[in-house]
């Protein structure tokens, strides 16, 4: 009968075994030292040898050579833990049995001395799925269990197994294999299979399992029953729905030549093809994250699960774009493969995601923005070279100058002409309250000097700041600006008194005749305005 890749290769020692030398040297110096735990627990990704290295340490410590780091492989011990049929070796899938009846049935268990071997290993798989009360059955076994039991819990979220289990334990963090150490084990699998396969495909492979050796294994498996004993890169990613870096970098073309057109077309050739566009997504994010990390580390090839010729593509690739607009278009797409989870209209959500993608590539920064203006402290350009009028003409010579006398300064408007110009530019800038100030204000000028003597209930509208904007409206130039307040006199104080009911209902017109407020009783008929106050006085 066939057996799959991913078993007939299974490392049967720890020299077998791909990367966590971190777990292979502890474990192999406890054996050689015979300081052997009671507990374990292997946690880490899927296909990253949890139960392989379990099953190992079982052979280690039951191998008629043993306590031994390297088992026989040939004895009745050795041969039926590799087959997993050995009495004394205990497999559990505690997704299946995760309640408190089964722990008891295993509390029972540990108290019988192993039949034949040397050690009875008890190996839990999927042991963040037993339960709270199992788990509390097991914790006085687990803590004082007999001198020839030996626990192994393998999970893949040791987040979820309980404080009290793991203090009783030895706890290993198995780590994702890297991508070249996955690619040399599969090329060593196809030459002992007779497989043709190059390094493009084997890469492609490799990233199916992403640092999983079991599931890049299974794709292996898989490509070899659809390819034959020749594995082609296109044929690959065609049964994988995986996508070459030709088609992703359409993508990057249409960001790169700032146009939409063509990702209308790239969804489109998606959806005649079949592709799944959710899948298309998170491919394309990963590919704007290698981007961004070979424009930031091009020299530190371990961050990228690529070939060395996908990487020098990359580098090509990522040459046109600035870091700040891979940054832009990862977060971009990120955002799109949330939305698309939800989506009803997939097609729709990728369309108007990619054309966001352009529309972001034509952002430029405030620093460019303001360069691009001539900054904060550029001179105001003259109207009439705005319309195009004669650029002025060239310095007359050092000598000419010298002669020449200094020319007169020009001329000051007249006053009253200034404080209507100014109110006129309020007006056009939206301050009607500040312009009806600068009307009810002298005004003084002398030497870039403007003086405004204000009425005391106009002296919270004159702020320079905002009359500075209607002088560069009018460019006009910087000017300092001061602002005094001159008190009404005793008699005009005393003649204020009979007309303050006449500005009472004059207040009271004015806000009635305002658009918002001639809405707010529209949309309130009942309601009824009994006071208006003027905020100025």
């Amino acid at each position: 009968m066939y057996q799959v890749i991913a078993r007939k290769y299974r490392p049967q020692n720890f020299s077998e075994l791909v990367n966590q030398e971190h777990v292979k040297t502890t474990l192999a110096h406890a054996i050689e030292q015979n300081r052997i735990a009671h507990g374990y627990i292997f946690s880490g990704q899927r296909g990253t040898g949890k139960t392989t290295v379990a099953r190992i340490l079982a052979r280690c410590l039951n191998c008629v050579q043993g306590p031994t780091t390297a088992p026989c492989g040939v004895c009745s011990s050795c041969t039926e833990i590799a087959a997993g049929n050995a009495v004394d070796v205990i497999e559990i899938d505690a997704a299946s049995n995760r309640g408190i009846n089964e722990m008891r049935e295993l509390r029972e268990n540990v108290r019988y001395r192993a039949a034949r071997d040397r050690y009875k290993v008890f190996i839990v798989d999927e042991a963040h799925q037993i339960t709270s009360e199992a788990f509390n059955a097991l914790l006085k076994t687990l803590e004082e269990p007999p001198e020839w039991v030996v626990f192994v819990l393998c999970t893949t979220e040791a987040h979820k197994i309980p404080a009290t289990i793991s203090s009783r334990c030895q706890h290993f963090s198995f780590r994702s294999v890297d991508f070249d150490e996955i690619v040399a084990r599969m090329a060593w699998i196809c030459e002992r299979e007779g497989i043709q396969a190059d390094a493009e495909a084997l890469a492609v492979l490799a990233q199916a399992g992403e640092g999983s050796v079991r599931d890049s294994l299974s794709a292996l498996d898989q490509a070899i029953a659809c390819c034959g004993s020749t594995l082609r890169p296109a044929e690959i990613r065609a049964l994988l729905g995986a996508f070459s870096l030709d088609t992703l970098d359409q993508v990057t073309q249409a960001l790169r030549d700032a146009r939409s057109e063509p990702m209308l077309d790239i969804v489109d050739a998606l959806v005649r093809n079949g592709h799944h566009l959710q899948h298309f997504v998170r491919e394309l994010a990963r590919y704007f994250r290698n981007l961004l990390v070979t424009r930031i580390a091009a020299g530190n090839p371990r961050l990228i699960a690529a070939s060395r010729e996908e990487r020098e593509r990359l580098a090509q690739i990522a040459a046109a774009f600035s870091e700040q607009d891979l940054t832009r278009y990862l977060q971009l797409t990120l955002d799109l493969f949330r939305d698309m989870q939800f989506s009803l209209q997939p097609r729709l959500h990728l369309e108007l995601g990619l054309i966001r993608l352009v529309e972001a590539g034509k952002l430029i920064s405030i620093e460019e923005a303001l360069a691009g203006a001539g900054g904060a402290s550029a001179p105001p350009v003259p109207a009439a070279a705005k319309q195009g009028a004669p650029p002025p003409p060239p310095p007359a010579p050092a000598a000419a100058k010298q002669s020449a006398p200094p020319p007169a300064p020009p001329a000051a408007p007249p006053t009253g002409g200034l404080k209507e110009r100014l109110s006129a530019a309020l007006r056009e800038l939206g301050m009607p309250f500040t312009a009806d100030a600068v009307e009810h204000s002298a005004l003084a000028e002398s030497a870039g000097l403007l003086q405004f003597t204000t009425p005391a209930e106009f002296e919270l509208a004159m702020r320079p700041a905002d009359i500075q904007k209607a002088l560069d409206h009018l460019n006009a130039g910087k000017r300092r600006i001061k602002v005094g307040t001159v008190a009404a006199p005793a008699s005009e104080a005393a003649s204020a008194a009979p007309t303050a009911a006449l500005d009472q209902d004059e207040t009271m017109r004015r806000a009635l005749a305002h658009p918002e407020v001639q809405r707010f009783r529209e949309a309130f008929p009942d309601a009824e305005v009994r006071v208006a106050r003027n905020l100025k006085q």
